[in-house]
């Protein structure tokens, strides 16, 4: 039986994504936290804060070094496995991506100088000064890299000559009609994600009923300060979406149309959610919200809003997007609701807001979260199909076609598995074999040495 090259590399290049975007999301995102937190602990005064940083920034170096390998493999396949698409493009996202490499490169110092010079300044305030470079890495990691998504999609900057770029203007290619909405998204996402995996650890840690004392507080006080950071970042997340939408109706009509399983053009078009296709390619028990898509498309109820109709057949995206899409907004909404839920909760005194079931829908808030992520990054990569490069390159036609594809893609998965297994061993034995009981009790000791 002869090998699908095309097949084995879409489903390698996106086994390497889904692993990667863990790491990456958390690469980007708790950052911001570690910087906030330690912040509140010097204005406050609490050391409790001062701690979520310490322990924080421990757990965040490990899931860097497994970023950094898998991050590492992304590079090495867009060449091994994409070389058409290299070498069509390769000189068009050369910039982004090594500005890219030089923004991780940034951010690692200044973690490696952060995590060392804990307690060694006068002004506690210096070492925080530490932690902006470390965010601000991230944050432009993150943008340099979806600039390259971002021209997949919109590419620009060049002209084509003889079946290649010329012309190029690599700025004007990184910073194209895609970029600025794709890259506000990303951004809020990968902090939402972050803050609601940090509130799940610190409800998991309350529903095991063994943190008492100084500990409870210490995981209350983190629950809090994530929650709201998280509720902030949901609802900015919810906008960003917004923006979103309206950047496909204008510039991928047919990725939202298939998103959205909208058919025909049409003016006071309806938003389709849930539901599934029957025989004859029809949605099936949807939920009709009348005239909500011509409004999510322009910011006008009766706009009009292009079919698929509009488009060769050959050149429309998987349908099955839909599901992606519809999963992904889901989430995203009940992590707003249930952020302010609890910050709602927490304003009356009547109430707990650390009850038992606040605290499971929290808890299971943190893998939900990362679940958005893989949705939308699929909806993302699945719904510029049947392109690599829109208008120019089908994937088709970017894959190798080496017949070693498929020994590839087990070594890669080997060392996804070896990767993934040994960053949950190591964070296991460095929290387990530490829990914060036995910091919080050496507390006044060390506050008392940095005093004198």
């Amino acid at each position: 039986m002869e090998m699908d090259t095309v097949l084995i590399s879409r489903l390698l290049t996106a086994m390497t994504l889904g692993f990667h975007v863990i790491f990456a999301t958390i690469g980007v995102g708790v950052p911001l936290l570690i910087s906030i937190a330690e912040f509140i602990g010097i204005k406050k005064n609490d050391p409790h804060y001062t701690m979520l940083a310490k322990r924080w920034a421990r757990g965040f170096v490990i899931t860097v070094a497994v970023g950094v390998v898998t991050g590492t493999a992304i590079g090495l396949q867009l060449s091994l496995v994409w070389p058409n698409f290299m070498q069509l493009a390769g000189n068009v996202i050369a910039l982004p991506l090594f500005l890219e490499v030089f923004a991780f490169f940034f951010e690692a110092i200044f973690l490696g100088i952060y995590l060392y010079t804990w307690d060694r300044f006068k002004k506690k305030i210096t070492h925080w000064y530490l932690s902006i470079p470390i965010v601000l890495g991230g944050g432009f990691s993150a943008v340099f890299i979806t600039t390259v998504n971002a021209f997949m999609n919109t590419p620009e900057g060049f002209t084509m000559e003889d079946g290649s770029f010329a012309a190029v203007n690599p700025i004007e290619a990184m910073f194209n009609s895609a970029a600025p909405s794709k890259i506000i998204h990303v951004l809020s996402s990968a902090y939402l994600t972050s803050a609601m995996l940090l509130a799940a650890i610190a409800a998991f840690m309350l529903l095991r009923k063994k943190a008492k004392g100084t500990a409870a507080t210490y995981h209350k006080k983190a629950l809090k300060v994530t929650v709201t950071i998280a509720f902030v970042f949901a609802a900015f997340n919810l906008l960003t979406g917004d923006v979103s939408a309206k950047f496909l109706a204008e510039h991928q009509p047919e990725k939202l149309a298939a998103a959205e399983w909208h058919f025909e053009t049409e003016e006071g078009a309806d938003l389709v959610l849930f539901g599934w296709l029957n025989e004859d390619n029809e949605p099936t028990g949807v939920i009709r919200l009348p005239n909500v898509l011509s409004f999510l498309a322009h910011g006008d109820f009766n706009s009009e809003v292009i079919g698929l109709e509009e488009f060769p057949e050959e050149e429309i995206p998987p349908l099955w997007v839909h599901y992606m899409f519809d999963l992904m907004v889901t989430i995203g909404m009940f992590l707003f609701g249930i952020t302010l839920l609890y910050l709602v909760v927490s304003k009356v005194k009547r109430w707990n807001e650390n009850n038992k079931w606040l605290l499971g829908s929290i808890l299971i808030s943190g893998p939900l979260a990362f679940l958005a992520i893989e949705f939308g990054w699929i909806y993302a990569e699945v719904g510029r199909q049947p392109w690599i490069l829109r208008g120019y390159m089908t994937v088709e036609e970017a894959a190798t076609s080496s017949p070693h594809i498929g020994l590839m893609f087990f070594m890669f998965l080997g060392l996804y598995i070896v990767l993934g297994t040994l960053c949950v061993v190591v964070l296991r034995k460095l929290f387990r074999d530490n829990p914060v009981e036995n910091e919080l009790e050496e507390l006044p000791l060390k506050e008392e040495k940095g005093d004198e």
